[in-house]
């Protein structure tokens, strides 16, 4: 066979690879530009008409393995019924019609991505991030968002053998902001500056500039307030890990290392006026950034399940829905 026919064939096969990877990718985008998906933007659009909180979450119905890992709405209320929304992620969370899907990258595009939709599920772009996803959040008026992914490392249970990455997105534009690891941190008035620091959990105020996130240095886990417009952190308590700031923006719920296990979490509530901590009912180990249902209870991820639980230290854990995790309340 001469070169040139060798060359030939070489081609009709790499323009038929790159046709198939492109029905590949409009396969896995599945229902996008369906019916489907109608009926999901018309989900996101009635809940703002109605101008009534949603939740927001990631459906992990194993008898349904086509739709594991698809996002949902569904109205507030336990084990209430959700429509599926056609984007699957790894960690999602959605504020003000802005969202984060932490996903993977698709046809000829490797590792992960943060993908930033807006209300009506249309990808305003993509920023690439290097790790395996871990935390996302959005601030209260959606024009911020917040990344956080395991560079090294899988969970926040291997101590000292893990390193992580946090970036602030700009959900407007779709842009890398900076990465935390870039900001000024001090503890007690002087500068840290030590190798080791890790930045994980990031929750915005309304302001959305005024932030909270979790350090880890030496072996501590601090809770720091930052500024994104100044570029600076501070700590202000230590045992903090993956801070969520109440709605009333009065107190922050966290996990934190109770015992000497891999995995010894309890949730707490932090006031971030006396400082004062208290446990939650929940008493099993807790590896998730908990979401504020309303001012007086938190849900969160626990065994492919989403709980809820009194923020006071009262009550009891509750199944909230089943089959989901990463739930955001969304409110308008």
């Amino acid at each position: 066979m001469s070169s040139r026919r060798r060359m030939q064939l070489f081609g009709a096969l790499v323009a038929a690879c790159v046709v198939a990877a492109v029905v590949a990718v409009v396969a896995g985008l599945g229902t996008s530009g369906t019916a489907a998906s109608k009926d999901a933007r018309n989900a996101l659009v009635a809940a703002r008409g109605e101008d009534q909180p949603r939740l927001v979450f990631r459906s992990l119905d194993r008898d349904d393995p086509q739709t594991y890992g698809q996002i949902a709405i569904a109205k507030l209320g336990a084990n209430a019924a959700r429509t599926l929304l056609p984007l699957k992620c790894e960690r999602v969370y959605f504020g003000a019609g802005s969202g984060i899907c932490l996903t993977r990258g698709t046809a000829f595009a490797s590792g992960y991505r943060a993908r930033v939709f807006g209300a009506d599920l249309r990808t305003r772009g993509e920023v690439k991030v290097d790790g395996i996803p871990s935390r996302a959040r959005v601030s209260p008026d959606g024009r911020l968002g917040a990344v956080t992914v395991f560079v090294t490392g899988h969970s926040y249970a291997d101590n000292g053998g893990f390193s992580t990455t946090t970036t602030l997105i700009d959900l407007r534009r779709a842009r890398r902001i900076a990465q935390l690891e870039s900001f000024t941190v001090t503890r007690g008035g002087k500068r840290i500056t030590a190798p080791d620091v890790n930045f994980w959990g990031v929750t915005f105020a309304r302001d959305h500039d005024r932030f909270y996130a979790t350090l880890a240095t030496g072996g501590e886990f601090y809770l720091v307030e930052g500024s994104v417009s100044e570029r600076t952190m501070r700590t202000i308590h230590t045992g903090v890990e993956c801070p969520s700031l109440s709605p009333d923006e009065t107190r922050v719920a966290y996990k934190k290392r109770v015992g000497a296990g891999a995995k010894s979490w309890r949730l707490f509530v932090l006031d971030l006026k006396t400082m004062r901590e208290t446990p939650l009912a929940e008493t099993r180990s807790v590896d998730d950034q908990v979401e504020w249902l309303d001012d007086h209870h938190v849900l969160y991820g626990l065994e492919e399940q989403i709980w809820t639980v009194p923020a006071d230290g009262g009550g009891e854990p509750a199944e909230y829905t089943p089959s989901g995790d990463s739930p955001t309340v969304v409110r308008w």
